[in-house]
This record gives structure tokens, sequence and C-alpha cells, in this order.
């Protein structure tokens, strides 16, 4: 059994029917044949950008995908200083795992990657002209 198959049985099980759970999706699954382990759900249910619901799981619309990377980082962006080939980004409180959710899905050229802690970034640039104009990119995108 593939991966693209199961994923495919669970859009479609969510579609027609409210799943609360992941052992809930796991029982529907298993009455079609199909077993699956809650790690293996976890990982499809990320790689599907599902999200639980009151109503049960469901796919995130595009349209709820949630704010724009610039609006982003005008709300809760708050300083930008460069040290080498690190860049600090501080947030406001609780949302710096948010902006740096945000950066690495950017795919920006000058992001090796980032660490998120509370309310400081760590962004790791290939060098320190790299930092430098990530550090501008940013600011102009507040």
């Amino acid at each position: 059994m593939s991966k693209s198959y199961r994923q495919g049985q669970i859009l479609k099980l969510i579609a027609t029917k409210r799943i609360y759970t992941q052992d809930e999706l796991a029982q529907e699954l298993g009455a079609l044949g199909i077993a699956a382990k809650q790690v293996t759900l976890s990982r499809d249910i990320r790689d599907l950008g599902l999200v639980k619901t009151a109503e049960g799981y469901r796919e995130l619309s595009p349209s709820e995908s949630g704010p724009d990377f610039g609006a982003l980082l005008s709300e809760f962006l708050r300083d930008v200083r460069v040290a080498q080939n690190i860049v600090v980004l501080r947030t406001a409180p609780g949302h710096a795992n948010t902006v740096a959710v945000a950066i690495d899905d950017e795919e920006l050229a000058d992001v090796v990657g980032t660490i998120a802690g509370d309310d400081t970034i760590l962004v790791v640039a290939p060098d320190a002209e790299g930092a430098l104009r990530l550090r501008e990119s940013l600011l102009g995108k507040i």
C-alpha cells in the first residue's frame, strides 16, 4: 500500500465523515483494510496540511493559511540585528516560532536555517554579506 493511496483515503474519509481523533482515523482506515500506526497518521496529517476543527479534521484551504509573510513580519517583528553570519530577530513574546516557520517556508536564498525561542530567532546565513542582505530584506517588508 503506497503513501499516496493511504493519504488519498484519509482525504476521502475526512470529507465524508467527522473524524475527531487519530484513533478514529486509524479505525476508519482499518475498516478499509489499511493498517496505519499513530506515528504514520501524525506524519500524514502534517503532510496533508490537515487541521483539527470543531467538526473534526479538515483540509486547510489556501485562504485559511494565515497572513502573508509581510503582514506577519509587520505585526510581530520588533528588531533585527546582525552578528557575522547570524541574524538575530526579536519578536513579540510567544511569536518567534510562528515567524521562524514563515521564514523557513519562504525558502529565502540567504537563510541556511532558523532556531526559535519564545521571542528570539537566530537565523543562520551562509556568510556575513548574506546576513546583511537578509536584514535589509526583512526590514523592507515591515
